[in-house]
């Protein structure tokens, strides 16, 4: 039997009480001490919110044009929106922030943008890696290694070692990234397992798959953000967001502040998932 010290406890004033609403607040808190659901979205019960959130992080160049500013200039500017989610996924409860931050597509791009991005990633690996630490942040790169430049790659490697023993949030970097590429990856890590006798292809299952992913030990996100208005998913954790609820914003990422956040999460959190199956009322009408 749980003792009564050990129950765990809702914040004095909490908008919620019932069970569910008790257990995920200290599931939250045990996570994230200083999260604060219940004072910043009140009208979100905490079991909706989204334990893992994706993010397409479009429109910085478009936005640093229209005000007359070079494109690099909103890419700079987009790394302030980072640390707003960062902050807000930490003050919410979101247990995973995965951010498309550079896709294996994104080479096609002028050579003196690749350079700046380039550039800016070692930056932001050097000048974030204390705090992110500070504040106990995981950092995992998803992508391929190759083909980047060797001091991308050694920031890349340096900021995930640094903080690889942390356990709050999880910030998922998507960088040289494309969903197509990243399935390749696992067949070919599937074939050889088959191939060295290791894996029974009758075992193969859809947990076997998704183990053999960049995202290995992840839960599959529950809400896509997309910024910037266009309505694709640009090879993005195609696997992954099979049944993700899916948030298109006209805003660009450098004005996606906290006050956009709540709004997509109190979106995601009026929302029906069914997985394919039927809505509690649609069941009820069927019987």
């Amino acid at each position: 039997m749980t003792s009564q010290a050990a129950r765990p406890t809702q914040p004095i004033d909490a908008p919620f009480d019932d069970a569910d609403a008790i257990q995920a607040y200290a599931r939250i808190r045990a996570r994230f001490p200083e999260a604060q659901p219940e004072n910043l979205i009140p009208d979100v019960h905490p079991t909706r919110i989204p334990r893992h959130v994706a993010v397409i992080m479009d429109g910085n160049g478009r936005w640093a044009q229209e005000k007359g500013f070079p494109r690099i200039f909103g890419h700079r500017n987009g790394t302030a929106a980072v640390r707003t989610a960062i902050e807000t996924c930490v003050q919410v409860g979101i247990e995973v922030l995965t951010l498309y931050s550079f896709s294996s597509e994104n080479w096609s791009r002028p050579s003196e943008e690749i350079m700046a991005l380039m550039s800016l990633c070692i930056d932001y690996c050097q000048g974030e890696q204390d705090s992110l630490r500070e504040h106990n942040i995981r950092v995992r790169v998803i992508g391929r290694r190759s083909g980047m430049p060797a001091d991308v790659i050694e920031a890349l490697n340096t900021l995930e070692a640094t903080t690889a023993d942390c356990t709050g949030l999880t910030l998922c970097l998507a960088i040289n990234y494309g969903a197509r590429d990243e399935i390749v990856d696992a067949v070919r890590d599937i074939a050889q397992r088959v191939r060295t006798g290791e894996l029974d292809p009758e075992s193969i299952d859809q947990q076997i798959v998704s183990d053999s992913l960049y995202t290995s030990g992840l839960p599959d996100p529950d809400l896509l953000i997309r910024t910037g208005g266009d309505l694709r998913v640009s090879n993005y954790l195609l696997w992954q967001i099979s049944y993700s609820e899916i948030y298109v914003t006209q805003t660009y990422w450098p004005e996606f502040d906290q006050g956009c956040w709540f709004e997509s999460v109190r979106e995601y959190a009026s929302r029906q998932r069914r997985f394919g199956g039927l809505s509690p009322k649609q069941d009820s009408d069927e019987s």
